[in-house]
């Protein structure tokens, strides 16, 4: 037992990366109070460089324009409550409607909404991702243990059962789905052609939190459980190298990697984000002017900045 016990143990030690010295860098950021800063949760870059907020308890889609520094919202259908958007080729604003079950389409030119309800009648739609083509939508359903899928021509919707509260969503470069399964310490991977469904578990008390794929075919998952960032094969399956969060076991949340290739995570119990190079394992930590943020997820848009929104605080942040 013993043995079998050191052995674990050295197999883990070898995923954990002696990364160099974290050291604090001092980027420009600047931040602005949202109109209804009632928990801003998600936040993406459109096409024509316009971010877009969901802002659940106030049950909105906020709009802001970094060239004017003006904001513009939408009041979403009773009881919709978006936790997470996306923003396709042509503009148009994709929603996960948590409180009533469906998936919320915005046209803002327009200001045109329409929902379409999850066959199984809820189940808390979560995050969500837009393929390549901009022809599905995949999406997850944290509360109803689904893995769900949007045709954007017909509103037509596709079930998949999974377990463990899915939550964070990516695509990998062949189009095969990811998603973090939490409660069960998993990872789930869809592949849409055939079907098939297959998982990586990443040990006791990991409970992966949101997950983003990069250029060169890895995936980059938070372990909330354990503080650490993780680096994940898509080819082998397996966890390449883990990389131990600053602020310890206080929160791993969001992952976003940019157009370089850098990876940036953050705690949520840290008023922080963390930035990783992966090519020389060098950690940074950017300390933000405000406390109390509670950032959920980042987002990168096409100049390689790093947008961000304070579920806390109410404010919406870019790292320049």
């Amino acid at each position: 037992m013993r043995l079998k016990l050191l052995a674990a143990t050295l197999l883990l030690l070898s995923f954990i990366t002696n990364a160099a010295e974290l050291s604090e860098i001092n980027p420009k950021i600047t931040e602005w109070q949202l109109p209804s800063p009632m928990f801003g949760r998600t936040v993406t870059a459109g096409p024509d460089g316009l971010i877009y907020i969901a802002v659940p308890n106030a049950n909105k889609v906020t709009r802001f324009d970094p060239r004017t520094q003006k904001f513009r919202e939408w009041e979403m259908p009773r009881g919709h409550q978006p936790a997470s958007l996306a923003v396709d080729r042509t503009g148009t604003v994709w929603t996960t409607g948590f409180g009533n079950g469906t998936i919320g389409r915005l046209k803002p030119a327009s200001g045109m909404i329409a929902e379409f309800s999850v066959p199984s009648g809820g189940g808390g739609p979560h995050s969500l991702v837009i393929s390549d083509d901009g022809e599905t939508l995949w999406f997850t359903m944290q509360t109803g243990d689904r893995l769900g899928s949007l045709d954007t021509a017909t509103g037509r919707i596709v079930e998949y059962e999974t377990s463990g509260n899915p939550s964070g969503i990516a695509l990998d470069r062949a189009g095969n789905v990811w998603w973090c399964r939490s409660t069960d310490n998993k990872l789930g991977r869809l592949e849409p052609r055939s079907g098939l469904i297959s998982e990586i578990d990443l040990g006791r008390g990991t409970r992966p939190r949101r997950i983003a794929a990069s250029a060169d075919g890895m995936l980059w998952v938070t372990l909330y459980g354990k503080g650490q960032l993780i680096k994940v094969s898509t080819q082998t399956m397996k966890v390449v190298k883990a990389y131990p969060l600053p602020g310890g076991n206080a929160g791993a949340q969001s992952v976003a990697v940019d157009g370089t290739g850098i990876v940036w995570a953050n705690e949520l119990k840290t008023d922080s984000v963390v930035r990783l190079d992966p090519a020389t394992d060098a950690m940074q930590t950017i300390r933000l002017p405000s406390i109390n943020t509670g950032i959920r997820h980042l987002a990168i848009d096409a100049a390689s900045r790093v947008w961000y929104v304070g579920s806390h605080n109410g404010k919406l942040g870019v790292i320049d």
